[in-house]
This record gives C-alpha cells, structure tokens and sequence, in this order.
C-alpha cells in the first residue's frame, strides 16, 4: 500500500489546480470580449489602439489584441498547468507580464497612440491585481510540495 504522501491529487498540486484554474478564467474573459452585451459598445471594436471603443462588463475597454491577449494568457494557463514547475513558471511569469502592463498603463496616456492594448484606468488595476496575485501565488504555492516531497508522480 502507498504512503499518503506519495500519492498525487486527481487535479495535481495546488501551483497546478490554480494555473489551470487562471488559464480557463482568461480564455472565458477572451471570449466575453467578443460577445456583443456583454461588452458594452461591441460595435466599436477595433483591432489594437486607444481608438477601440468597447468596455468588457462595461468598465474594461478592450480591443481585438486585448482579446487575443487574454485568449493566449489561457492557453498557456491550461497547457502550462501540466506540470509543476511549468504551472509556477505561469503564474510568476505571467503575473510579472501583468505588473509591467500595469506600469505601461500607468506612464502612457489613455488618449494617446502608444497606448496600443488599450488600457484603461480599470484595467490598469485590474492588471496590477493580477500581476500581484499571480506572482505571490506563483511563490507561494510554487513552493508547496517541493518542500515536503509531495505531488510526485506516481510509479506504478
């Protein structure tokens, strides 16, 4: 019979499940950015740049790329989710991607032509929260199981 420690959980380690998790919240949040109603002023979609009218929920103006953006932060989230060091290389990574746009976002103006993804104020701590929530998860949980030995395949 197995020792409990050695037995890894159906949805892998919790660096894992939380990569995972991210990466379906972000192709679902891609997918909403091209629904008409769901974002608000859908009409005025453009594909990159401060011109792109729309506001996810209302609130975060997006664009075709802004869109892709996210569809492609998912992919990575649930291809990356496979294996441990891959999930916590994700959520490090990817949150310091979110904290360099938050900065982006807050050095360029709204109105501008280098505001490109577009960013909104909004969106802008929308990005920081992520970045940040990302990175401390990635550290944090990135540890869990390393450090006690758990989460290691099995070999049966």
């Amino acid at each position: 019979m197995e020792a409990q420690s050695e037995r890894t959980p159906v949805g892998g380690s919790p660096v894992q499940v939380t990569a995972l998790v991210l990466g379906l919240v972000f192709l679902v949040v891609g997918v909403l950015g091209f629904i008409p109603g769901v974002t608000r002023n859908y009409n005025l979609l453009a594909f990159a740049g401060h011109e792109s009218g729309p506001a996810l929920f209302g609130t975060f103006t997006v664009s075709v790329l802004h869109n892709i953006v996210h569809l492609i932060f998912g992919i990575a989230g649930v291809a990356m989710s496979r294996t441990h060091a891959a999930a916590t290389t994700y959520l490090v990574g990817g949150g310091g991607i979110y904290l360099a746009l938050w900065i982006y976002g807050l050095i360029v103006d709204e109105h501008s032509t280098a505001n490109f993804v577009p960013v909104n104020t909004a969106g802008n701590w929308l990005h920081f929260g992520l970045g940040a929530g990302m990175v401390a998860l990635g550290l944090v949980l990135g540890r869990i199981g390393v450090a006690h030995g758990a989460f290691r395949p099995r070999h049966t």
